[in-house]
C-alpha cells in the first residue's frame, strides 16, 4: 500500500547507517510516513555482506536499531534520541545485495523515558526478510555526542528521487 512521505529525517556526514560521505557505510535516507512508520531506504553493496550476495546479519540488525530507534522522532522536532537498552533479532530470508530495500520501523510503546518498538526489512517484492523488536532510553543529544550537531553536518539533505510516496 503506498503511503504519503510527511517528512525526511536528517543524516550526518559519517555515521555508519546514514552518513552520506562515509564510503563503507549504508548511506541510508529516513522517510516519516503516513501512519506514524519510519521507512529507511538503502542498497547494500559488497562490503556489507556475509556470504556470496548476502548481506551480513549484523548490518541487518543494524540497519533495523537505527530505524526503531530513530522512530521515537516522527513529527518531533525535539533532538531527542533513542539509545539501545534491548534488542532481538529474527532472521526469515537471506537479503540480498545491490538492490534497494526499506526498512520500517514504529514505535510500539512509548513512556516518558522509555519506549519500544518493532521493525522490519522488507525485500524488493515486499516479503518481509528480518524482524527486530527494541526498548530504548529516550536521551538528548547533548547526554550522546560532545560535540554539537553542526560538527556532526547533521541535517535534512533533499536529493533528487526522494519519494513522494513509499510503497509498503
Amino acid at each position: 500500500m503506498a503511503k504519503k512521505v510527511t517528512r525526511k529525517q536528517h543524516n550526518s556526514r559519517m555515521c555508519f547507517v546514514c552518513g552520506l560521505n562515509n564510503p563503507a557505510g549504508l548511506q541510508a535516507s529516513f522517510y516519516e510516513i503516513e501512519g506514524d512508520s519510519l521507512v529507511a531506504v538503502f542498497t547494500p553493496q559488497e562490503q556489507h555482506q556475509s556470504y556470496p550476495g548476502r548481506m551480513h546479519g549484523g548490518i541487518a540488525a543494524t540497519i533495523l536499531d537505527e530505524t526503531i530507534g530513530r522512530a521515537i522522532m516522527i513529527g518531533n522536532e525535539d533532538q531527542v534520541w533513542g539509545v539501545t537498552l534491548d534488542f532481538s533479532v529474527s532472521y526469515k530470508k537471506p537479503v540480498p545485495l545491490g538492490v534497494a530495500l526499506k526498512v520500517v520501523g514504529r514505535i510500539t510503546e512509548d513512556g516518558k523515558r522509555i519506549f519500544s518498538g518493532t521493525g522490519e526489512i522488507l525485500l524488493p517484492d515486499g516479503e518481509v526478510a528480518v524482524t527486530a523488536r527494541g526498548k530504548y532510553m529516550k536521551v538528548p543529544l547533548d547526554r550522546i555526542a560532545e560535540s554539537g550537531l553542526s560538527e556532526l553536518d547533521w541535517e535534512v539533505t533533499a536529493e533528487e528521487g526522494d519519494p513522494v510516496e513509499i510503497t509498503i
